[in-house]
């Protein structure tokens, strides 16, 4: 059996989605009732990583773990639920960090990611670790602007990143999850070519089959509205790296494409799967 914590989000869903059609037994964790977000006939348990204890009859008899936090978890004793995974019998764990954890160790927002995987690897259990960069569907945040008004808001316009498809980190984390050779291992995940909010802004409108306007925010007026709904160092650890990438952080990885034998999906791809969100 395999245990999917996180089961319902951008990258839980289709990886609960993609381990049911091959076959393989899984349970579906997240926090609350959500059999709508759930494949038909897959078990769904709700329990809390930040209370460990509520692990321990979902992990009962599981073989692997896909590890999925909120947040960068810094909320979460990562030792307590490891050990509840080993007395459970779970042998491997899949851990999806973030790449900020290799790219920012010190930082405020992604340390505690850095310490869980710390604590995986200290753990005795089969281990992989994948770093994905930013995500294809945080452009989601744009939704209502172009609903109503076809305009995206957003800072730093011209600086590109790789984003990735989430769909791509759920197929990868489920060939890692299936198969052997992968222990050991820590992945960074991006998607193929680096793309700009306002090159992402103007898909989304091909997309449509009408224009988008971009708008460019200051960096204080992104910071104002990113902080009405996400956590002070999570919006600064952001903004660094929406502004000032490294790097590494502007690197496309092959990771993607080894594992998957194909390449990664680009964001126009994501932007027409998911465009019933933007009309």
């Amino acid at each position: 059996m395999i245990v999917v914590a996180g089961a319902t989000g951008n990258v839980g869903r289709p990886l609960v989605a993609a381990l049911s059609a091959a076959g393989e037994q899984v349970t579906a964790v997240s926090r609350g009732t959500a059999e709508s977000a759930i494949p038909p006939g897959v078990r769904h348990r709700a329990a809390d990583l930040a209370e460990p204890e509520t692990l321990r009859p979902v992990l009962d008899g599981a073989e692997a773990l896909y590890l999925l936090v909120s947040g960068a978890g810094a909320h979460l004793d990562a030792y307590k639920i490891l050990d509840v995974a080993k007395t459970g019998g779970v042998r491997r764990v899949v851990l999806q960090s973030s790449q900020a954890a290799g790219t920012r160790p010190g930082s405020v927002s992604h340390a505690p990611l850095l310490r869980i995987e710390d604590a995986l690897r200290q753990s005795g259990l089969d281990w992989t670790i994948l770093r994905p960069g930013g995500f294809d569907s945080n452009a989601f945040a744009w939704a209502d602007g172009i609903r109503e008004r076809r305009t995206v808001a957003a800072p730093f316009g011209d600086v590109g990143l790789p984003t990735i498809d989430p769909a791509d980190i759920a197929e990868v984390a489920a060939v890692v999850l299936r198969k052997r050779g992968h222990t050991g291992r820590t992945y960074e995940l991006t998607g193929p070519a680096l793309v700009s909010s306002r090159e992402r802004a103007r898909t989304i409108g091909d997309a449509l089959g009408t224009p988008v306007r971009f708008v460019e925010q200051s960096r204080d007026e992104a910071r104002t509205q990113m902080l009405r709904f996400m956590p002070e160092p999570v919006v600064d650890g952001t903004l660094a790296i929406l502004g000032s990438p490294t790097p590494a952080e502007q690197q496309v990885s092959p990771a993607v494409e080894q594992i998957l034998a194909r390449p990664p999906r680009t964001f126009a791809d994501w932007a027409v799967r998911n465009l019933a969100a933007f009309r």
